[in-house]
């Protein structure tokens, strides 16, 4: 188990999170709990191995857009794991993949009925958390634990990866690159020479931006109220920039001129249902489709006239980008490993495991991408 100088992060708060050293030790884990289970850690000497802090922050059961994400190096592995050894890099991930149950064998869904979004902060095969701290229970966030020096996840939510990519720059493809990537590609399958309109350019927006681009596609518009995501928008494709607080019109009539009658795709990547409504509104009658990619924080309910449905529009959810983790996640790996997609350029802050909490605030102010939290050496 991890040693009395481990480091391991919690809140009890909703807002903010505290650091830790020596302040809590890894729940034993009976034998037959540890069954399909790995332990992996972030080493010391492996100064690479990062977490990565996604917007709105990690804080377990309040935040309902955030993931974390992580590079890890496995520590040690349970009865029933064969695909894992002591060692091995990989990515832990927020959803699973069984290879087993109903979605995973039919190669349309990456909705895993057995490892699928958990969000009541227990692990998958027991119900029960790893960690404790003076008795009460460490509860981990979406079944991952990232910002703790060692913990344990389901082996299905790990994914072994090339160790030779750099890790502090690797682990976005955890939650933000591959949900943008994979709403464009898999999920909306753009076409080339189309027109695509984004609503809110951070991590996830300019990925989606990024795969329009590879897709050929000739119009990339982007939606956001920072003006300064206009000049970091052009780096990753978008060809015009809305700022919806200088109109004088709504955005969609805007983006209906710019079209000539509507996006033949729009992407929500904000975490706001009122959105939603906004983009399936700028898509194109008869064939357009709007993809929703943000989680929202307060009223999940999405309202629309029914007329945009009925006039052809399609509006469809994406979780992870329609990714399964261990089928497709490594082709991903390859792709940033031979230059093909752009990950580096998404990290705007290399941050110590002591300045979490201002990366927090750098994020529920808007002033960062992604942050990379750096374990002490």
């Amino acid at each position: 188990m991890p040693s009395s100088s481990s480091i391991t992060l919690y809140s009890w708060c909703a807002h903010r999170l505290c650091c830790f050293q020596n302040a809590g030790t890894a729940r034993f884990v009976p034998q037959d709990f540890r069954a399909r289970s790995i332990r992996v850690c972030i080493l010391r000497y492996y100064p690479d191995v990062v977490a990565s802090c996604c917007y709105a922050s990690p804080v377990a059961h309040n935040a309902d857009s955030g993931i974390p994400l992580i590079c890890r190096v496995v520590e040690s592995v349970g009865e029933g794991v064969a695909e894992f050894q002591v060692g091995d890099h990989v990515l832990t991930v927020f959803i699973g993949e069984c290879m087993s149950c109903k979605h995973c064998v039919s190669g349309k869904s990456n909705m895993c009925q057995k490892l699928g979004l958990e969000r009541r902060g227990v692990m998958h095969s027991d119900q029960k958390t790893r960690f404790s701290i003076r008795g009460e229970p460490v509860y981990h966030y979406c079944a991952v634990s990232s910002f703790s020096e060692y913990t344990v996840v389901h082996s299905g939510c790990a994914v072994k990866i090339n160790p030779a990519v750099p890790m502090d720059r690797i682990c976005l493809l955890s939650c933000g690159v591959s949900a943008g990537l994979g709403a464009a590609w898999r999920v909306a399958d753009i076409s080339k020479g189309s027109s695509v309109v984004i609503f809110g350019l951070g991590t996830v927006g300019l990925s989606v931006a990024q795969g329009a681009k590879l897709r050929g596609a000739s119009m990339i518009i982007g939606v956001d109220t920072n003006p300064e995501k206009q000049e970091k928008g052009k780096a990753f494709g978008v060809t015009d920039f809305i700022n919806p607080e200088e109109l004088m019109e709504p955005v969609p009539q805007v983006v209906k001129r710019l079209t000539n009658g509507g996006a033949d795709y729009s992407f929500e990547c904000v975490g706001d249902t009122g959105v939603v409504s906004t983009a399936l509104q700028s898509c194109s009658d008869g064939w357009g489709l709007t993809v929703t990619l943000g989680v929202p924080k307060a009223k999940p309910e999405v309202s629309a006239h029914y007329a945009l449905l009925l006039s052809g529009r399609t509006l469809k959810g994406s979780l992870f980008g329609g990714w399964r983790p261990k089928s497709d996640l490594p082709l991903l790996v390859d792709k940033y490993a031979n230059k093909e997609i752009q990950v580096d350029d998404l990290v705007t802050h290399d941050m110590s495991f002591g300045e979490i909490n201002k990366a927090l605030e750098l994020m529920l102010e808007n002033r960062c991408l992604r942050c990379v939290i750096h374990m002490p050496q």
